[in-house]
This record gives structure tokens, sequence and C-alpha cells, in this order.
């Protein structure tokens, strides 16, 4: 399974990120979006990682930028990590059918039913801007992320990975 490209639209999406509230990737239309796949909540790479990410929230609204953390994890599950953690963005669930959206996406890890560490950066109008599949084991940062949202402002059309 290869991760999607930059230059592909991003596939669509409706998971739960409570019992009674889903978020669509077309609700998010209008301004950048960076999906953040993650293996699972709790574990100490993906708590590092989306600490990092919530940390650097007002650096993510210069852009306009909203952050979406997705994993294969149930939507309590979610809940009770994000209010542990603190997290002020989204987590959603692709619990069921398990793993679908991360398969659309071309991150998900059939060996191990969680999805890859991968990120994307989505622009305003649905399209891949920037993709990046990290190792399991290693937290991918913020930097990449930040070149394609000032690509992007900048005006430049799709960056490689």
């Amino acid at each position: 399974m290869t991760a999607l490209k930059p230059g592909t639209q991003a596939p669509e999406f409706s998971l739960s990120t409570t019992p009674d509230q889903k978020v669509c990737l077309s609700d998010l239309r209008g301004h950048p979006v960076v999906l953040v796949f993650y293996p699972a909540d709790w574990s100490p790479v993906c708590s590092d990682q989306l600490a990092l990410y919530n940390e650097l929230r007002p650096e993510f609204a210069q852009f306009e930028a909203q952050i979406v953390g997705i994993s294969v994890d149930g939507v309590w599950c979610h809940l009770a990590f994000s209010k542990d953690r603190k997290l002020h963005f989204p987590l959603l669930a692709d619990f069921e059918p398990k793993g679908a959206v991360a398969r659309q996406y071309g991150v998900y890890r059939e060996k191990d039913g969680e999805a890859e560490r991968a990120l994307f950066v989505i622009d305003a109008k649905g399209i891949i801007r920037w993709s990046h599949v990290s190792p399991v084991g290693i937290n991918p940062g913020a930097d990449g992320i930040f070149k394609a949202l000032e690509s992007m402002a900048q005006g430049d059309k799709i960056l490689s990975a």
C-alpha cells in the first residue's frame, strides 16, 4: 500500500469525533487541513507527536490550518486520551469499518491493524499538497508541515514529499 501523493484529490470521509458528532473532510474546505494519521492513542510516540501539534496550534492558526488526528481507536478512547492530554483539535475514530479511511489514503498497516504514522497537508480545495510517511517509532515533527503550509501561502502548487 502506498500513501496518496501530492496532486491527488483527498478522499472524502465522515468519521466520529464524539458519540453523536461526525467530521467530514468537506466540512473543513476553504482552509488548509493537516491530517495526522497515527497508530494508537496512549502510545509514547503518538502522545509526544500530538502534544507537539497541540503546542503549535498558534503557528498553525497563522495559516488558518485545521489539525485533525485520525487513528483506528474508538470514540471513547479518543475522548479519554484527548481529555488526559488536553488536546484542542479533533481526534477522529477510523474504527468501523476498521481503518477504512487509512486504507483510502494508502496508510493502513494490515499486519498491525493500525494506521501508519502519516501526514497529509490538504489545500482549501481538497487537493493533497504534501504527504509524508514516517517510521512508526519516529515522531516526524512539524517542519515538513510548516514548509508545505508556507509554500501554499506563497501560491506554490504542489510539493514533493
